[in-house]
């Protein structure tokens, strides 16, 4: 017997989860289209010279879904949308923004709220500045705002973290292993870390990392931190700095941020500043599969349910006027009552028409409400102005 079940890290989403999925896409969409971001598209396969090009170091890159076509060419799915990004930015008008939202892949462990096929929806402008990424910050403060999701905005920077290890003479060598043990402090006990940088002769560095923000100033690009919050300020967007955030890519050159949670303390989102070839560049991606988890919104089940009497014509007629005024409806032809009613409580649907001789000679139909069970005898323009 041909397997049915999905596989391991794959899943399939129906009903009342498909509604909820696709209504926080389009909040997302929204919101991105309003700060001006225009949409790509770009393949899912691609080359696995392209695809680990600079990054083949990094674990994301590792864990890419390998394959082989006719022609025995070495391919791989994608993983994420900045490494295309590469390809599609050249030549644009700077700044290009542009937002994609789709499909991504990874051959890593799965946990709840991590699967191997993901959406990501990525936001970034090529040819940036601090403007620019304050204004991102308060796109985004907009986007979990609509989804019912507290969070908090934590920042840091990659030149500050980079200045400091210098300034401690951190052997060049150890500094990316040393970022990313930094980069635990969320996640691992104080002491964890603290024993996993003496491994390496960078255990002093710990007490900086930890200290209270006042105590950089003294750094020189401590000043792009003060900027940004001056900035975020004017968008009334609340940043918090974070010195030992670093962000996981060893491609960040600047700004570094995640998205918390505050419900569940976790990260859920994250970006930061990096170069397209020489331009400066920005970027957010939105874990998708985590904010579907947390979002406080509800798909919106189809509005109305129709049900034809043996009045087919004069139903059809109906449905077409109301799908023409913008309202969802799903029509029934061809149901006994009972079943049609059983239907619409299953897919929870706001209200139930019923058009039958007597409706269609009086021109009114009868509107049950299918939470409070009201019945009413509307016109088809009261019915639409409902909504």
């Amino acid at each position: 017997m041909a397997r049915v079940q999905s596989v391991k890290g794959f899943q399939d989403f129906v009903g009342a989860d498909a509604i909820k999925r696709e209504s926080i896409k389009k909040i997302i969409q929204e919101q991105f289209e309003l700060y001006g971001f225009e949409p790509a598209e770009t393949p899912i396969i691609e080359s696995v010279d392209f695809i680990g090009k600079e990054d083949s170091g990094d674990e994301a890159v590792r864990d890419v879904f390998r394959l082989e076509d006719r022609g025995k060419r070495k391919l791989g799915l994608r993983y994420e949308f900045t490494f295309q990004l590469k390809r599609i930015a050249k030549n644009q008008k700077l700044p290009y923004k542009r937002f994609q939202i789709g499909y991504n892949f990874r051959d890593e462990p799965i946990r709840k709220g991590r699967t191997r096929q993901f959406i990501q929806c990525d936001a970034d402008v090529v040819g940036s500045t601090l403007k620019e990424e304050a204004e991102m910050f308060k796109m985004i403060s907009k986007i979990f705002e609509k989804l019912k999701m507290p969070t908090k905005i934590y920042i840091n920077n990659r030149k500050l973290i980079n200045e400091i290890l210098v300034s401690e003479n951190i052997e060049e060598k150890n500094r990316e292993q040393v970022i990313r043990e930094l980069d635990k402090l969320d996640k691992l006990l104080e002491k964890e870390v603290a024993d996993n940088l003496k491994k390496i002769n960078a255990e002093k560095i710990l007490k900086i990392f930890t200290g209270k923000e006042s105590d950089f100033e003294k750094y020189n690009f401590y000043k792009e931190i003060k900027e940004l919050k001056q900035l975020c300020k004017n968008y009334n967007v609340d940043v918090i700095f974070r010195p030992f955030l670093a962000r996981g890519l060893s491609y960040y050159n600047g700004t570094v941020f995640e998205i918390w949670s505050d419900d569940l303390d976790v990260s859920i989102s994250g970006g930061g500043a990096y170069l397209i070839g020489d331009i400066q560049s920005f970027g957010v991606a939105l874990g998708f599969e985590p904010i579907f988890l947390l979002a406080g919104v509800d798909g919106q089940p189809t509005k109305v349910q129709i049900i034809s009497i043996n009045q087919n014509e004069e139903a059809i007629a109906l449905a077409e006027s109301l799908r023409d005024s913008g309202i969802s409806v799903n029509l029934l032809l061809d149901k006994a009552i009972g079943k049609a009613m059983e239907y619409a409580n299953t897919k929870e649907t706001e209200k139930v028409i019923f058009v039958g001789k007597d409706e269609v000679a009086n021109k009114t139909f009868k509107v049950k409400d299918m939470k409070i069970g009201e019945e009413k005898f509307l016109t088809k323009k009261q019915i639409i102005e409902l909504y």
